[in-house]
């Protein structure tokens, strides 16, 4: 599928539109995921009777999204990102649909597989973040990335507060008061679908090809008509340097390294903040809690997740991507040492749930950035899609084990034991840095 090719003008005119269209379809999208997040837990424990199945419900929502992301990333590859984003604001209507059914039947594994379809929506806010970066200009990739990143707050923030007016409106519907919220994500994606559909106009990432390509194109008559008219040329190299023990080692080994380790490290990090974020609602109500409490403290959380992504993308702009994960895994450790430190205290839970936001936003931003920079444009959506895969799974593997241990245990146990994910996360991160002075001192000596 071909696109006209943009001046220097109209792509920067484009960006500005694609970046108002995605933050709005996001917004949108936010609503959705904001409320099936927060009575997700709580109405699986209501249908099931068990609180260690509730833990199904984050690592559900995981789930669909991990087995989303390559797929829709494929689908941008092939089509681009405006047919990829509709489809699966499709499919977590869809998932809406079967939660309410689910509720209605009385049957926890109709409404987690709902759940699960759902979890497609956090798939395409995602590559959303992705997508804004297709017509970015490299100086500007990680603001453009953390803005669409920021309009997630506004519905994400609201969504947990909708347990009331769901409430009412499973009421009138006849349904469970909680299911009531699923209705909200059916509105708010079919809006989604239609900005999406009809405001991405050209298409982000075909359109950056065509730039792309047309650039290549001139660079190569460029080129030809500088060759002088001889039949000598260079011999062609590897394009490696060779070690101390004779192994060649080429740039790409380096680059696959770095890329593989990005995506392991914003694997752990959405981990522990899934970890964490799905056994609150069930920690503050087993200590008095209420619904309104619990729909306070994830809004908080979730507004440290995505309200301070601009200075995200700033400090990646300013100081460096590496350098911004590092500050966040120093925010994820003093909320982890809080979390466990909690107790019965809804205030230091809190405050806990934010900073796990905060450190979550920091590494996934920079994350995000990092793993665009160092991609290939033309290997950039399948990486972009491997890396929200895994780490969405990783986020469903959390959810499924953050119910057991917490079940075992208590909230300050599942605190300590997301430690251990933080140590794995800080130690690929300085590996990437390793990597990458490794592969600047084989440049050097070639």
């Amino acid at each position: 599928m071909s696109a006209a090719v943009l001046t220097a003008e109209g792509q920067k005119a484009a960006q500005r539109r694609t970046l108002l269209v995605l933050s709005t379809a996001t917004i949108l999208g936010g609503l959705g995921v904001g409320a099936s997040l927060s009575v997700g837990a709580l109405l699986l424990a209501e249908v099931s009777g068990s609180d260690a199945i509730s833990g199904l419900a984050s690592a559900m929502f995981n789930a669909g999204a991990a087995a989303a992301g390559i797929p829709l990333a494929r689908i941008a590859a092939k089509r681009g990102r405006r047919v990829a984003l509709v489809g699966g604001s499709f499919v977590a209507m869809l998932g809406a649909f079967v939660a309410i059914f689910g509720t209605v039947i009385g049957q926890w594994w109709v409404l987690a597989a709902g759940i699960a379809l759902l979890g497609v929506a956090s798939s395409v806010q995602l590559l959303s973040r992705f997508a804004a970066t297709d017509l970015a200009v490299p100086a500007n990739r990680a603001r453009d990335l953390s803005l669409v990143v920021w309009s997630i707050t506004v519905g994400a923030v609201v969504g947990p507060n909708l347990l009331a007016p769901g409430a009412a409106m499973g009421e009138v519907l006849g349904l469970t008061p909680l299911a009531g919220v699923f209705v909200f994500p059916i509105i708010a994606q079919a809006l989604a679908v239609m900005v999406n559909w009809w405001g991405l106009r050209p298409d982000p990432l075909l359109a950056a090809r065509a730039i792309s390509s047309a650039r290549e194109a001139e660079a190569a008559e460029a080129a030809e008509a500088t060759l002088p008219d001889t039949a000598d040329t260079a011999r062609p190299t590897t394009g490696g340097a060779r070690t101390d023990t004779g192994t060649i080692v080429q740039p790409h080994a380096a680059m696959r390294r770095s890329q593989v380790l990005t995506i392991f490290s914003i694997a752990m990090a959405q981990a522990i903040m899934v970890a964490l974020m799905a056994m609150t609602p069930l920690h503050l109500m087993h200590h008095e809690g209420t619904p309104e409490i619990v729909g306070f403290t994830l809004s908080l959380h979730i507004a440290g997740m995505y309200a301070l992504s601009p200075l995200f993308g700033f400090l990646a702009g300013r100081i460096g991507s590496l350098p911004t994960i590092t500050i966040g895994w120093v925010v994820l450790l003093v909320a982890v040492v809080l979390a466990a430190l909690a107790g019965p205290s809804h205030a230091l839970v809190q405050v806990a749930l934010t900073l796990v936001g905060v450190g979550w936003g920091l590494v996934t931003v920079a994350g995000a950035a990092l793993l665009t920079s160092i991609t290939p444009s033309a290997e950039r959506p399948i990486w972009q899609g491997r890396s929200d895969t895994f780490m969405s799974a990783a986020g469903a593997v959390a959810g499924v084990l953050s119910g057991i241990i917490f079940a075992i245990g208590d909230f300050t146990f599942l605190a300590i034991a997301t430690s251990a994910l933080l140590a794995l996360g800080a130690i690929a991160s300085m590996q990437i840095s390793a990597t990458k002075r490794r592969a600047i001192q084989l440049a050097e000596s070639r």
